[in-house]
């Protein structure tokens, strides 16, 4: 990539309009006398194209503020919006996927994909079609018909991706989904999803607990407070592009890597 096309890369998100919008956003469980307050007062834009991760200590409202964008809980103050629009609900325009994979264990890979097609009525040659181009992306064609009782933690997640990728969603939510792997399956998830992202130009918003995780596949990284959970830092990161445009992951030993790891985790432990 040339510097002109770096200088696009960079400028990209200035120009363009936010796709995610949460002002003010905050979140009360049980109103009453036992009210526990989640999250507090969240401000941020998500942008077209962006990875962003978002780390801080456990119990800091993560899980929370993705199960708001996904539409599954409401604000109890505040207003998300997509596209201008308020989330009321869940649709397809938001795809999730969590740390266990929520798939039909008696059916096949294939059929758990052309899942949501199906249920939107889209035409049946059209599944086929697009069912072999995901099964492709995320390297599950050979195992297609296997039933996914049958397929290892790795393999769910990646029918899990397909699954949501499938329904061209405008912004794909990731709740810990490489958490459970083991540590060799979770870097070939790692750069699974990478190359998704890069390919695809999707937004990605991804919950982890793993700094390096977060530093190896962010464009952005949200730190959170302990909760009531609030936006501490907004950091711009660089390393993932390095990864792919680079094709090499050496950028993990830089100092630079280094210097950016040892600030997250002191954000996160003075909490």
């Amino acid at each position: 990539m040339d510097n002109e096309q770096n200088k696009t890369v960079e400028n990209f998100f200035e120009a363009a309009n936010e796709l995610i919008s949460m002002e003010n956003v905050s979140l009360v469980y049980d109103k009453g006398a036992g009210a526990v307050p989640a999250i507090d007062n969240i401000n941020v834009n998500i942008y077209p194209g962006e990875f962003v991760c978002v780390m801080g200590p456990s119990g800091c409202g993560k899980s929370t503020l993705l199960n708001i964008l996904a539409g599954f809980i409401p604000p109890t103050g505040g207003t998300v919006k997509l596209n201008q629009t308020e989330i009321k609900g869940i649709d397809w325009h938001r795809g999730v996927v969590f740390q266990q994979p929520p798939l039909y264990e008696w059916y096949s890979v294939r059929k758990n994909i052309a899942f949501g097609p199906m249920m939107k009525k889209v035409p049946k040659s059209k599944i086929r079609e697009e069912v072999s181009t995901y099964l492709e992306k995320v390297g599950l064609t050979e195992f297609a018909d296997k039933k996914v009782y049958e397929l290892s933690g790795g393999m769910k997640q990646r029918a899990a991706i397909a699954s949501a990728l499938i329904n061209n969603p405008e912004i794909l939510l990731m709740d810990e989904p490489f958490g459970a792997l083991d540590a060799l399956t979770r870097e070939q998830m790692q750069g699974l999803i990478r190359k998704i992202w890069w390919s695809s130009g999707k937004t990605i918003f991804f919950i982890t607990h793993d700094v390096d995780e977060a530093l190896l596949l962010a464009t952005r990284i949200l730190v959170m407070s302990k909760h009531p959970g609030k936006i501490i830092a907004d950091l711009p990161v660089h390393f993932t592009k390095d990864i792919v445009t680079e094709n090499s992951d050496d950028t993990r030993y830089t100092e630079s890597f280094h210097q950016k790891r040892k600030h997250i985790l002191q954000l996160i432990n003075e909490q």
